[in-house]
């Protein structure tokens, strides 16, 4: 096994760092999203309203286990740093391999959550493209 540096945990601290911030934009738009469906839904409770609070729900907590993953990658980079700094090389090594699965793991759980929300996507404009098609049929 090479010898592992400071500067390789360093590199992904930085990296990790952008992804979780990234992650902290996708919740805050998600945030602005609930409030518009519970006003929504107050002013008109629909079955459409109940399946996007329900698939909203289902995303907030891919984005909270892939925020909780991609920050324990981000701490187990640290612990990864300082072990080296002690003069630890083998268990930082293992450490910083952890926080690589971790990693993972977090950019795995938010390619699914892509995947929900794109179809979640499709399915709006789906509707929409109904009502676009269903609007010129009353005229003629």
């Amino acid at each position: 096994m090479e010898e592992l540096t400071l500067t390789t945990p360093a590199l992904l601290f930085s990296a990790v760092s952008l992804i979780l911030l990234a992650y902290t934009n996708r919740f805050l738009s998600y945030a602005q999203l609930v409030r518009q469906l519970r006003d929504r839904y107050a002013e008109n409770p629909s079955d459409i309203t109940v399946a996007q609070i329900e698939n909203l729900r289902k995303r907030l907590n891919l984005t909270r286990t892939m925020q909780g993953l991609g920050i324990a990658s981000l701490f187990l980079c640290v612990v990864s740093m300082f072990l080296i700094y002690i003069g630890l090389q083998l268990l930082s090594a293992y450490v910083f391999g952890v926080a690589l699965i971790l990693l993972i793991g977090s950019l795995g759980v938010s390619f699914r959550e892509i995947q929900i929300s794109t179809r979640s996507l499709e399915i709006y404009l789906g509707t929409m493209e109904k009502g676009r098609h269903k609007s010129p049929a009353k005229a003629e």
